[in-house]
Parts: structure tokens; sequence; C-alpha cells
């Protein structure tokens, strides 16, 4: 598990290039950097439920992100709260 305040990265992958899935994670977040804020529970991986598949059990997070480090022009002090399954995240330095 991944605890509450560590800094993680969105993993730059892009299955959707290898042929047919489905991704919860937006583009837009691949490769940035956010804070994990809380765990949310383990629940199956809509990856594979999307399919038909059996889901295995996977952590899932609230990981929060600074609004003007996505979008540089907008140069708000807000952030954005996203929902982002374990496998999804690598710890950021």
């Amino acid at each position: 598990m991944i605890a509450p305040g560590t800094r993680v990265r969105v993993r730059d992958d892009w299955p959707e290039t290898r042929g047919p899935c489905h991704i919860r994670t937006p583009h837009y977040l691949r490769g940035e950097a956010g804070v994990v804020t809380r765990h949310l529970g383990d629940f199956p991986n809509p990856e594979d439920l999307a399919f038909g598949r059996p889901g295995k059990t996977l952590p899932l997070y609230h990981v929060r992100f600074d609004m003007s480090a996505l979008w540089p022009e907008r140069r708000t002090n807000e952030d954005i709260l996203v929902e982002i399954f374990e496998p999804w995240l690598e710890t950021a330095p």
C-alpha cells in the first residue's frame, strides 16, 4: 500500500497502442507527478471487468495534482483530485 503523502508519478504507458483496452487513467496525467492523499480501498480492476474478465483486486487511491503543473498557462493555485489504481503509480523522487 502507498502511504498518504507519498509523491508518485503516473506511468507514462499507452496500452491503447497495443490493442483494444479500457483505461480509467486520464491521458493528461500520464507521466505527471502528484501526491497520494488517501487509500480508498481495494476494488476489482475495471480494465479487466470491461472485457468480461475476472478483475484482480487492486488498491485505489486519491492522488492530488497541481493544476498549474499540468496546464502552466492556467497559473492557478488549484489542485485536482483523481482516483487512480496502484498499477498506474510509481514512486517519484
